[in-house]
């Protein structure tokens, strides 16, 4: 693992990178919505478009999160870049449905490679008691993006005169474009582990100095020593909080992924125009910024699995709400609080998996909360486009209302739990007699 480091420049270029990055794809979303409705799309094949976006990040995330442990991570986000621009731009310019659906896929991939590569620099950078509020403020950048990004799409896809198709396709090509700013702020992201030992080129031949050993072993072992490193699928998997962390950022994800698809098909539905739409997508993006600006104190007050339960069950009763006609203002107050409930979920499912999972395994187990994203945005958009096709338009707010209020049962598990016996190694000394763990993940394990 890479040593916590000072100074939060990297963060800020961070939240910056991510936030061009994810504005292009936020603004991608609803503007592929529109031009596959403009060229024809019903319901259901606007779910299948958006599950399409889902469907390569899900074979290749773990490989990716098995490299990442054992490598950069800043080529992750370059390439990542590229993929989201040429994905936005290629999907303007598709002529037919099953085009469109590909280059989304492909702007997924790049979305994922990005993420992977992003988080993975957060956890390695972080501190372990300051992983809550680096990941809070990471994840800003994701809110700004998601901010923006539906709001300028709104302003500039049309649906008068039948130019709804020319302005998605303007929109997307926009898009595109935006996500290239995001090499403004590509740089210096990466802690290298060279210039942070500061010997680990000299004693490349020197390898008798006992000082400088455990520099070198340490390198060895994290870099290239494969055996030790490869904690198996399966064992990451059934660490205590691994799973409820994916479950939980599988709903949160789902339901944001299903807002931005189908607040589009609803307006059209109830007859909300497309830049109203886009402001209501863009309101509920702004309360999850502003949450994540108050998550430290929220942790403090409430605990992190009181806020990661009913942020959820909150959300999940909203989410059931939408399925009631309301007036635009009444929806915007809902979408609002939902907005502020959702932005919880991610930033605090991150650090529980990154805490959980074993020291030379967390860029995996990154991969696998991620995968488990998007399993859920496969199987959630495939769904709500069945039941939308079904049972009408408002059916995929009533999916999302139930798999929230299970990712809430499930994340309060871990608190009936804590107290009882899986417990009696570690509860009892970190807190009387300071940390006699060796590993201090162990220990912050036992204290959640």
């Amino acid at each position: 693992m890479d040593a916590a480091t000072p100074g939060r420049g990297w963060l800020l270029r961070l939240v910056l990178t991510f936030t061009f990055a994810q504005a292009a794809v936020s603004m991608a979303r609803p503007a592929v919505s529109y031009r596959a409705l403009a060229l024809g799309a019903d319901e259901r094949a606007v779910g299948v478009i958006t599950a399409v976006y889902a469907l390569l990040p899900l074979l290749v995330a773990v490989p990716l999160g098995r490299r990442t442990d054992h490598g950069r991570c800043a080529p992750l986000l370059v390439a990542g870049v590229a993929l989201i621009a040429g994905g936005c731009a290629l999907s303007g310019v598709a002529g037919s449905l099953p085009a469109m659906a590909a280059w989304s896929g492909v702007m997924g991939l790049g979305h994922l490679c990005f993420v992977i590569g992003a988080q993975s620099i957060v956890a390695r950078r972080s501190a372990p008691d300051e992983r809550d509020r680096s990941f809070g403020h990471f994840t800003i950048g994701a809110s700004l993006g998601q901010l923006v990004g539906p709001a300028a799409a709104g302003l500039v896809v049309s649906e008068h005169d039948g130019a709804m198709a020319a302005t998605s396709a303007t929109a997307l090509l926009a898009a595109g474009g935006l996500a290239a700013f995001s090499y403004l702020s590509l740089w210096r992201l990466e802690h290298h582990p060279a210039t942070a030992s500061g010997a680990t080129r000299p004693a490349r031949g020197r390898t008798k100095p006992a000082v400088r050993t455990p520099v070198r072993s340490a390198l060895i072992t994290r870099g290239r020593t494969k055996p030790a490193a490869r904690a198996p699928v399966r064992s990451i998997l059934a660490t205590r909080g691994v799973a409820a962390g994916i479950f939980m950022s599988l709903a949160v994800l789902s339901a944001t992924d299903i807002l931005t698809a189908y607040l589009p098909v609803i307006g059209e539905d109830r007859g909300i125009a497309p830049a109203t739409v886009g402001l209501l997508l863009s309101l509920r993006a702004a309360a999850t910024v502003a949450c994540r600006l108050v998550m430290t104190p929220m942790i403090r007050r409430l605990g992190r699995t009181a806020l990661m339960a009913g942020s959820c069950a909150l959300a999940g009763l909203l989410c059931a709400g939408l399925t009631v006609p309301t007036p635009v203002w009444a929806l915007a107050v809902m979408l609002g609080v939902l907005g502020f409930c959702l932005g919880v979920g991610q930033p605090l499912s991150m650090t529980t998996v990154v805490q959980a999972a074993p020291a030379a395994a967390r860029s995996t187990a990154l991969a696998l909360r991620l995968t488990g994203n998007r399993l859920g945005q496969v199987a959630a958009p495939a769904t709500a486009g069945l039941l939308a096709g079904l049972a009408g338009t408002a059916a995929p707010f009533a999916l999302l209302g139930v798999l929230l209020l299970a990712s809430a049962a499930v994340a309060a598990r871990p608190a009936r739990k804590e107290p009882g016996p899986p417990r009696p190694e570690h509860a009892d000394s970190p807190r009387p007699h300071g940390p006699p763990a060796p590993d201090p993940d162990d220990e912050t394990r036992a204290t959640r």
